[in-house]
């Protein structure tokens, strides 16, 4: 075969693969066996080896390939993706219908499209080849995914425009990538085959899939991807039309999806689905109701974070009925003794649970849990487990009541509960679980942020008898490392440069990594900006904190004892003669910005959110994420919130950027 030849041939078999692939994943039509595609996928593979200099970056054996990636690179999207308001009732929904007719009078008719669990992306085409795929991130920014997008089939790798589309340079599309339940079923199988644990739903395993920096790891995972809104114009009028175009250019589109006139056929399609849900191949957790007309949507645009013109239905939280077979404690940093309800195991939306926080003893009185009972589960916001009701008329007269032990269920010394507190403590500063959960804070992000210093790896290192307290991570050598499972000499060595490079601390980040009892971050900002050393915080007296704001009596006291307390004190000296440094902070009392109440909204072109609260409250200010009377600045980002309209209203000084980053440098 001449060169000539094998690029006819191989021309008309991506023509003939893409049109399979368009009949089975758009159409869900199927003219040839698997077996029959997969024969002319190899023989185009076989044929573009041969004559590697006709691949094009379009071509059906790209889908996988490529060495994996070291790292993800961030992409900025070229319209922000915001929030949708969430409705959980027609009542909500007739309110939000009412709210636009007020901003932009017209016919209101809708376009419905069941909200899918998985993770929006945004594919973007170059003269009709895809050329790039991102995740949604934070909205502004998000990852190149593109090598791993690339491997779901239900994606378009090139786009033939009919000639009565306008065919734009760049194309941009926005999709949902999803997992069907039959594949997450296959794989957990497979886990529970290889005696390894369990994925918590399909959701969390499209994610991590989405993630994977080889992508034959993402192809194996069996992906797809429904597009659902056009980015760039190519004349659609309505958000149906948007719907058809999509697939007419090769896109899979959610086949469910369904044109309303009115807000009652609405209504009737959210019922419909609500009760038929489970009947899917794939999750969802409600409907999205668009305004169907695109002059209204342009109209009715956004406000803040949040666009006005669709609105997401909720269905209800799944609620499932389960036993709870035992009453466990856990043991936090503090010492506090947090009970779990051990269940057994049922699904709730989506995900096996066996497990719930029953948060302390009063909740279980008010509750009236006795091990045995059967109860309601209730995933609150899909997300975290918890027990809401009790049956008790199931009860068979052997269930039992728990009360909380009088030993700590780790190292059994005694427990206390003091006045006025709702949690019970272990007494035993020096408890394992209390050392390993306090290990686990200071090196956490807030605090040292010691990078691959994960709860595993402290957890081994306790138990290897090479770490006590935090002190003696700054005293670990790549040779006590090297010896222990899961650590290779590379792996050791920078470990133990992480360590080293987290010597050096900011005394608002010191303070908040000693894990104080009531202290948080705001405390730790609030306690370094009044004194600006560790010195004179740890010799403060008692009557010192009552100057300080939001300090109360409690904290005030722990705060001071914490200091007093004599294996503190040897704590702190051991961290010192580690070579840990706590920078000084200037006391700030007499700063510009001192007593300055900032609120922040929108995003900042030049500083990350967390990064321009620290500026503040470096030099003297501090953060509320309200607006209020005594707010004296709003910064105000692009696309601020409801936070701007709020601080005009109350003559609220607003600052953009370029003038916050002018008062930052006062």
């Amino acid at each position: 075969m001449t060169r000539e030849e094998a690029k006819i041939r191989i021309k008309k078999l991506k023509e003939e693969i893409n049109h399979h692939r368009y009949l089975y994943h758009v159409l869900d039509k199927q003219e040839i066996s698997e077996a029959a595609l997969d024969g002319l996928k190899h023989e185009l593979y076989q044929l573009e080896r041969q004559w590697p200099d006709l691949i094009t970056p379009d071509s059906p054996t790209q889908r996988v390939g490529g060495k994996p990636l070291a790292k993800f690179n961030k992409v900025k999207h070229s319209r922000p993706i915001l929030s949708l308001e969430d409705v959980f009732n027609s009542a909500e929904l007739e309110d939000w219908l009412e709210r636009n007719r007020k901003i932009a009078a017209g016919n209101y008719d809708f376009f419905c499209e069941l909200k899918l669990d998985g993770l929006t992306v945004v594919l973007t085409y170059v003269n009709g080849i895809l050329t790039r795929a991102a995740t949604r991130g934070d909205g502004l920014i998000g990852e190149d995914v593109t090598q791993n997008l690339k491997t779901i089939e239900s994606i378009p790798l090139s786009l033939k425009f009919p000639p009565s589309l306008a065919r734009p340079k760049v194309f941009e599309v926005r999709g949902e990538v999803v997992m069907p339940k039959k594949v997450f079923e296959q794989i957990n199988q497979e886990q529970q085959r290889q005696g390894l644990p369990l994925f918590a739903n399909p959701r969390n395993v499209a994610a991590g899939s989405i993630r994977q920096l080889d992508p034959k790891i993402t192809a194996a995972r069996k992906l797809e991807c429904f597009a659902f809104e056009i980015i760039t114009g190519l004349g659609q009028t309505t958000h149906q039309q948007v719907h058809e175009i999509l697939k007419e250019l090769g896109f899979k589109t959610n086949p469910h999806n369904q044109y309303c006139s009115s807000l009652a056929a609405v209504d009737d399609y959210l019922k419909k689905w609500e009760s038929s849900r489970e009947k899917l191949p794939y999750q969802t957790d409600g409907a999205v109701v668009v305004v169907n007309e695109i002059n209204l949507e342009r109209s009715l645009g956004h406000i803040g974070k949040t666009e006005r013109w669709m609105a997401a239905y909720k269905f209800p939280a799944e609620q499932a009925i389960t036993l709870v077979l035992d009453i466990k404690v856990q043991v936090g940093r503090t010492g506090a003794l947090t009970p779990v309800a051990m269940l057994k195991p049922v699904k709730v939306a989506g995900s096996t649970v066996s497990r719930a926080t029953l948060h302390n003893i009063d909740e279980i009185n008010r509750l009236d849990i006795k091990i045995g009972d059967t109860v309601i589960l209730q995933k609150a916001g899909d997300v975290i487990p918890d027990i809401i009701k009790v049956l008790p008329k199931l009860r068979t007269g052997k269930e039992k009541k728990f009360a909380m032990p009088s030993r700590c269920p780790i190292c059994h010394s005694p427990t206390v509960r003091s006045e006025g507190e709702v949690n019970y403590y272990c007494s035993n500063a020096k408890c394992f679980a209390v050392q390993e959960e306090k290990i686990i804070h200071f090196v956490s992000k807030g605090a040292f942020n010691i990078e691959g210093l994960g709860p595993k790896i402290i957890e081994q290192l306790i138990n290897e008898g090479l770490i006590n307290s935090a002190a003696d991570l700054f005293k670990l050598t790549p040779g006590d490392l090297a010896p222990l499972e899961r650590f290779a000499e590379k792996s050791s060595t920078n470990l133990i440069a992480a360590i080293s490079g987290a010597k050096t601390i900011a005394l608002p980040k010191f303070i908040y990594a000693l894990g104080i009892r009531h202290a948080g971050e705001a405390t730790a900002v609030a306690l370094a900006n009044h004194f600006g050393s560790l010195e004179k915080l740890s010799s403060a007296a008692m009557a010192e904190f009552d100057d300080l704001p939001d300090v109360g009596a409690v904290m005030a006291q722990s705060i001071y004892e914490y200091f007093q307390n004599k294996e503190s004190r040897k704590f702190l000296a051991e961290l010192f003669s580690s070579g840990v440094k706590v920078a000084k902070t200037a006391a700030l009392g007499n700063a510009k910005l001192a007593g300055k109440i900032f609120v922040l909204t929108g995003a900042l072109a030049s500083l990350a959110r967390d990064e321009a609260k620290e500026k503040i409250r470096e030099q003297g200010g501090e953060i509320s994420e309200s607006v209020g009377k005594k707010t004296d600045y709003l910064v105000a980002g692009n696309e601020p919130g409801s936070k701007y309209a709020k601080a005009e209203k109350l003559g609220i000084k607003i600052v953009n950027e370029e003038q916050f980053k002018n008062l930052l440098s006062v």
